[in-house]
């Protein structure tokens, strides 16, 4: 009995730390009181159990901006209107040296914990993950979130917006919860948890509960505010002393770029001075702000991006509407914040609240390549006819109909005074991001500027100091490591202190830097031509060789945007520097050194992962985003058992997609029906003669074989009734497509929910009969 005992105590114990998470640490504490026969006799003593905030302690907000460049908004001189933004820097503080980890999980890692990213086990995106401590995106618990920290301070705690921080193969109703946003410190949690959502139709959930919102005509960032007033409301109307922590991560900037045609409409005309001219404009438009050296000059132009005055003028009109409808998501998004902030004002909360503005999670992107994105049918066109489509599609660029990214000629403009973009971790334009600090009653300098080094990682260790918090050794049971961020603070009363964050190091995919005392030292890891991004594990055999990265060097006292390479004229600081990297790379996970050919990324971004054989029963929810099973670009079997008892039995066996892009496979007078439906046409095939009573299988058999060739099928997809084969056809590439169409278009067992497949029925079409199980088998994976 002994022995069990001693082997169930760290089981118990476990599973007590697992359920502690979603509460603030409060462990029994000693009664002192006195107990008698009656009441009369006895002496209360009252046990405080949840540790109360400070007096006057101040609501903290953090807000996080998405895919966002330095050179976007009129805060920061570029030409995006922004107005409560700029209300914000203007009254509070703009630290023009504030920088993140060039990648979004890995920046929302290192902000919530104060960590660096692979110390925090976040080292690249989430559906990136291997197992090595770097990169599982298990954050520890050793390392505890700002809402746990600030729960531990009495403070009510909000997530809302994007989160990209749970490990994909949890993303999902069977859990575990422990590492959701309400497993990690937050009371409550509104938002979407993968990397991107649209923005009309968006995937989301409230606490660990999916939400259906459909039909939706409102817009994310409207939802995301109203929840935030709610939850605002709700807490302060029965505990008006009690702090809140208000974490608010918009899906906006990131694609799809999607907004009301009235915003879209405010930025009429207003690009076409074309990206050369903007980055003109807006350096300009810096030095008069002072965020930047009046002395500074423009980088030369991105490689890749084309001189705006070559481009024809269908090129000029197409490209100029890509950032028409990205300002005005922007700008939209800055409305949407603004209605918090007014909030804030109007219940007399905004003075005693401590506001940190992040205007971006990394540099501007560089998704929408050449010419940008609207659809996967415009996308793949090429050349003059892709620029065509384009301009017939402006009506459609921002509405739930695209998937919009603008091209890399406006990210190169919107990281204006810097160079390159998103995930270039060996850069400023990478890395370098806008911050506004805001709390009326601790900033004196209202407008003030600050130029002290700072990263993601400062964030949570000056929000501690500015709220004057404390950081408990242990929470929820777990000892807690060291901060690796260092207090902004100290530079809120003082503009000309020295920087305290002497030494960062930058890793993504490979790309990666070191900055210290004003030097850094960095080397661009490209992906080796030929290479399929997400074809498979490490298609290279594991023979990337990062040992012939070339290394660059610059002085950031003198050269602030990275314009003069000096890692021939200085070999010896170029090493040193190299070796600092080593040395922080070993202590932080960074090892073993991965980019994006180490693993199947598709593959990744869904909680099925690389499993061969999927079983999805009746009654299941609709499977939306990294829910769903993958199916594009890919060979499989489905396999749906059912059972015939009167006949009569209708309704859909299985469906994805919908009224753009899907399959289904259904019953519909007596008779067995498969369609696929693609931009390009409709596929419908259905059964001679009428299902036979009994237990019955229903499969289709889709066979992808790879790379198209000019004119030729890409596979052939087969349907069978109890293996007796019914019909079948030979696919093109245009005709291949399973998963694209409305995002909120997922997987379905017994009902197609939504927007139906085939024009045969109208949704959902539940199946009236039987319908044991569906399996989903694939072939190369």
């Amino acid at each position: 009995m002994q022995q069990k005992l001693k082997v169930l105590i760290p089981v118990i114990a476990g599973l007590m730390s697992i359920t502690s998470v979603m509460a603030q640490h409060s462990p029994q504490q000693p009664w002192n009181g006195k107990i008698a026969p009656t009441l009369k006799e006895s002496t209360p003593f009252k046990i405080n159990y949840n540790k109360k905030a400070s007096k006057d302690a101040p609501n903290v907000i953090w807000i996080l901006i998405d895919d966002a460049g330095f050179g976007a908004t009129t805060a920061f001189g570029g030409l995006v209107e922004t107005p409560n933004i700029e209300k914000l820097a203007n009254q509070g503080l703009r630290f023009t040296n504030f920088h993140t980890t060039a990648i979004c999980s890995p920046t929302r890692a290192a902000l919530l914990t104060g960590r660096n990213h692979h110390s925090a086990h976040v080292g690249l995106l989430t559906p990136a993950a291997i197992d090595f401590p770097g990169y599982d995106t298990y954050i520890p618990f050793e390392k505890a979130t700002a809402a746990e920290v600030l729960r531990e301070n009495g403070y009510s705690t909000f997530a809302l917006g994007k989160w990209h921080l749970t490990p994909v193969t949890e993303n999902s109703q069977a859990g575990p919860f422990n590492r959701w946003p309400t497993g990690r410190g937050f009371d409550h949690y509104y938002g979407f948890l993968p990397g991107a959502t649209d923005q009309w139709h968006p995937e989301l959930w409230e606490d660990n509960t999916k939400l259906d919102i459909e039909p939706n005509t409102r817009h994310l960032n409207e939802l995301l505010a109203d929840k935030a007033i709610t939850y605002i409301a709700n807490q302060k109307s029965v505990d008006a002393e009690k702090p809140f922590f208000l974490y608010f991560a918009t899906g906006a900037t990131h694609s799809p770029h999607q907004v009301a045609k009235e915003w879209i409409d405010k930025y009429k005309g207003k690009f076409d001075l074309g990206w050369d001219k903007y980055r003109e404009v807006v350096i300009e438009n810096q030095k008069k702000l002072g965020i930047i050296s009046k002395n500074a000059i423009l980088p030369e132009r991105n490689p890749g991006v084309k001189e705006w005055a070559t481009l024809s003028e269908k090129e000029k009109k197409a490209y100029a509407h890509f950032m028409e409808v990205y300002a005005a998501f922007y700008s939209y998004t800055d409305y949407e914040i603004g209605r918090i902030i007014n909030y804030l004002e109007q219940i007399d909360q905004l003075d005693n609240t401590v506001i940190a503005v992040m205007l971006g999670d990394n540099g501007a992107s560089k998704g929408g390549t050449q010419h940008g994105t609207v659809n996967p049918q415009i996308n793949r066109l090429q050349g003059e006819q892709r620029i065509d489509a384009i301009v017939k599609a402006a009506d459609i660029i921002g509405t739930d109909e695209s998937s919009t990214d603008y091209p890399i000629g406006w990210a190169a403009a919107a990281n204006t005074p810097f160079r390159y973009w998103k995930a270039d971790a060996n850069t400023e334009g990478g890395t370098r991001n806008p911050m506004i600090l805001f709390y009326p009653k601790g900033i004196k300098d209202k407008g003030g500027i600050r130029n002290q080094y700072g990263h993601v990682n400062d964030i949570l260790p000056t929000t501690i100091e500015l709220a004057k918090a404390q950081s408990p050794q242990i929470i929820n049971g777990y000892k807690q490591e060291p901060f690796e961020g260092t207090s902004l603070a100290y530079a809120v009363d003082n503009a000309k202190a020295p920087s305290k964050h002497t030494v960062q190091y930058y890793e993504i995919a490979g790309s990666r830097s070191i900055y210290k005392d004003g030097w850094k030292a960095g080397a661009l890891h490209d992906i080796p031509e030929g290479i399929n991004i997400g074809g498979g594990a490490d298609p290279t055999g594991g023979k990337v060789d990062f040992s012939k990265d070339v290394w660059e060097l610059y002085n950031l006292n003198d050269d602030f945007n990275e314009r003069i390479n000096l890692a021939s004229k200085n070999p010896e600081k170029l090493k040193e520097l190299q070796a600092v990297f080593d040395q922080q790379a070993k202590k932080y996970n960074v090892y073993p050194l991965k980019d994006f050919t180490a693993h199947d990324m598709p593959a990744g971004r869904t909680v099925y992962g690389k499993m061969k054989n999927i079983t999805l029963f009746p009654g299941i929810d609709n499977l939306v985003g990294v829910s769903s099973p993958l199916y594009d670009g890919r060979s499989f079997t489905i396999n749906a058992e059912a059972e015939i008892v009167s006949g009569k039995e209708e309704g859909v066996l299985f469906a994805v997609g919908g009224d753009k892009t899907g399959i289904s496979l259904f019953i519909k007078d007596g008779k067995f029906h498969y369609t696929h439906k693609t931009a390009r046409d409709v596929f419908n095939s259905v059964s001679t003669n009428v299902i036979p009573k009994g237990k019955v299988n229903f499969k289709l058999v889709y066979e992808y074989s790879g790379k198209p060739q000019a004119g030729q099928p890409v596979g052939k997809e087969t349907i069978f009734l109890n293996d007796e084969k019914i019909g079948e056809r030979a696919f093109l590439p245009a005709q291949a497509g399973i998963q694209g169409g409305r995002n909120i278009d997922g997987t379905d067992v017994g009902r197609d929910q939504k927007y139906e497949v085939s024009d045969q029925y109208k949704a959902p079409f539940a199946f009236t009969g039987k319908l044991k199980k569906v399996t989903i088998q694939y072939d190369n994976l």
